[in-house]
């Protein structure tokens, strides 16, 4: 299911983006959730993440869309953000909050229907499979891809990556659960490892990431066997 956030702050506008995301969603044959908010403000104040998508008027009263833009940018890298405006010069200034799109208003179905399709299909083309974690600076998503192992430590889980470690307060547990079932698999009771990124295994250890991650011998025959099923895959 599509997850879309209409930020606009005239009523109307709002109404008629809300009645061709759901045109869209029955012509593409697409479960679509909408939320709206009537101000960047409202947005942003408690931003939690999970949306796909964002549909953002610029000029609005508390706090434009630019503004709300660049601080949901600091928190979620992912979520695609096309701007709805009547000035086609804010175009450019969109690049600097990795803007999709923008529409012009009055908004045509035709235009808008192309620009959402344009925003699926690059949400497609990441789909491998994104979880998302809340980190002391923010929410921060990170592609199943990326990520080489999980490491528990004390009450806190370390997401070691390719862009760097992510720290976030949860259980090993739930990350196990999320995991399991693309390709990771625990090497012992501290390590949730991906099985993707196993580039040996030497003394007992698997190597992955440069580091060394020890196997417990009441799972090694269980890792083998996960490690020698996703090699054949």
């Amino acid at each position: 299911m599509l997850h879309i956030a209409i930020v606009e702050d005239e009523e109307r506008y709002a109404a008629e983006l809300e009645e061709f995301v759901r045109r869209y969603g029955e012509e593409t044959k697409r479960q679509i959730k909408v939320t709206q908010y009537q101000d960047g403000e409202d947005l942003v104040e408690d931003y939690k993440g999970g949306f796909d998508i964002l549909l953002m008027d610029i000029q609005m009263q508390f706090m434009d869309g630019m503004t709300a833009a660049e601080k949901i940018r600091e928190r979620d890298q992912e979520v695609q953000i096309i701007f709805i405006t009547n000035r086609n010069d804010y175009a450019i200034r969109g690049y600097e909050v990795d803007a999709l799109d923008y529409v012009l208003k009055p908004v045509s179905y035709y235009i808008f229907a192309k620009k959402l399709d344009k925003a699926v299909s690059r949400m497609e083309s990441r789909e491998e499979s994104v979880l998302t974690i809340s980190t002391k600076t923010g929410l921060r998503r990170i592609r199943t891809t990326d990520l080489y192992y999980v490491e528990s430590e004390g009450h806190n889980l370390i997401y070691h990556t390719k862009k760097g470690d992510f720290v976030t307060r949860e259980r090993m547990g739930d990350a196990e659960k999320l995991l399991s079932d693309k390709g990771f698999f625990r090497s012992n009771k501290c390590y949730l490892v991906n099985l993707q990124h196993v580039e040996g295994i030497v003394d007992g250890c698997c190597e992955i990431g440069g580091e060394k991650l020890l196997i417990s011998r009441a799972r090694r025959n269980e890792f083998m066997t996960a490690l020698t099923r996703q090699i054949s895959d």
